[in-house]
């Protein structure tokens, strides 16, 4: 497995890394847990040493998971986790006040069975305090031991320059893919001056871009992407162009779609590191064998003039939750 460095850090990781989001929600009812600890633990065997969760995933049960699969690798894998959403009657809301950021962090350190975390990210911007004392409160926490690098998910070029004026930001964490490529107009390059890493999530389009999911494809009753209107039926039926681009591609270059889709985004810029999500031993063995896949300067032109004439169907998240994220 090749390494990749985040920006201008010492933070040295794979250059696919695992998500565990849907080890435990959004995709249907949690995974086998003791299936999932294997499948982390075939990851590290396969060179995975970058693995992302969050203090709300289950809430705290993927943080739990994550902390029980990877207690035999301590020192060998980084581990990245994020605060600033909580459950309040149901609903997820922002609370990144520094008092809740530092109890949320003694929380995240005992279930990942850790002394300090390796990344500790901000999950979303929050509109009620102040994005310096956000960061300071990090800095704090870093100078403590506690935390080894400072990040933010889904946060505006704006807010990333002020965040990172009071502490240094080692990575940002924002969707980035083939039907979803906003962060090249402003993020991207913000990110290339600060030298801040960029680390994509749902870099194979929630699966869609995998090949496997059509308009016939039916979602279990949990499954986030039921609402989410770039999955609607005829959503679906629409972007499947996109997925036979990838297939020609792939026909090519004997790799599979979802193969095409990683190793796109790694010949994006060296400091992008993918995290796609799976509870499938199969397709953990795809998207790491997506790093042997070359794709040449010609292979990118022809991949992003076809590219270039299709229209995405359908917004990436419904109005309320779009609301939340600060590009």
């Amino acid at each position: 497995m090749q390494t990749r460095k985040l920006g201008n850090s010492n933070l040295e990781v794979s250059a696919i890394g695992l998500g565990c989001m849907g080890m435990s929600m959004a995709y249907g009812p949690p995974a086998d847990k003791k299936e999932m600890i294997t499948l982390i633990h075939k990851a590290v065997e396969n060179g995975v040493t970058f693995f992302d969760t969050a203090e709300i995933y289950g809430p705290f049960t993927n943080e739990e998971l994550v902390g029980e699969a990877l207690a035999p690798f301590r020192g060998k894998v980084a581990i990245a986790t994020k605060f600033g959403i909580k459950l309040e009657g149901g609903q997820q809301v922002t609370n990144s006040r520094p008092e809740h950021i530092r109890q949320s962090l003694e929380g995240s350190l005992k279930r990942l069975r850790v002394d300090s975390v390796d990344l500790y990210y901000q999950h979303r911007v929050d509109p009620e305090v102040p994005i310096e004392d956000v960061a300071s409160a990090v800095k704090d926490l870093i100078q403590e031991g506690k935390v080894k690098h400072f990040g933010l998910s889904e946060a505006g070029v704006k807010t990333i320059r002020r965040a990172h004026a009071v502490q240094p930001v080692t990575a940002i964490q924002s969707e980035y893919s083939l039907w979803w490529r906003r962060p090249e107009v402003e993020l991207l390059p913000a990110l290339e001056e600060l030298g801040i890493g960029f680390v994509p999530f749902s870099p194979l389009g929630k699966g869609f871009l995998t090949g496997k999911i059509d308009e016939k494809t039916k979602f279990d009753k949990d499954d986030f992407r039921n609402i989410v209107p770039r999955f609607t039926q005829e959503a679906r039926k629409a972007n499947q162009v996109l997925v036979e681009l990838l297939a020609r591609v792939a026909a090519q270059k004997k790799a599979t779609p979802a193969q095409i889709a990683l190793a796109w985004l790694l010949a994006q810029k060296p400091w992008i590191v993918p995290i796609p999500g799976t509870t499938k031993l199969a397709r953990l063995d795809e998207n790491i064998g997506s790093t042997a896949v070359q794709l040449t300067p010609d292979d990118l032109r022809e991949i992003d003039t076809a590219a270039s004439k299709i229209s995405v169907q359908g917004d990436r998240y419904p109005e309320a939750l779009e609301k939340r994220t600060g590009l």
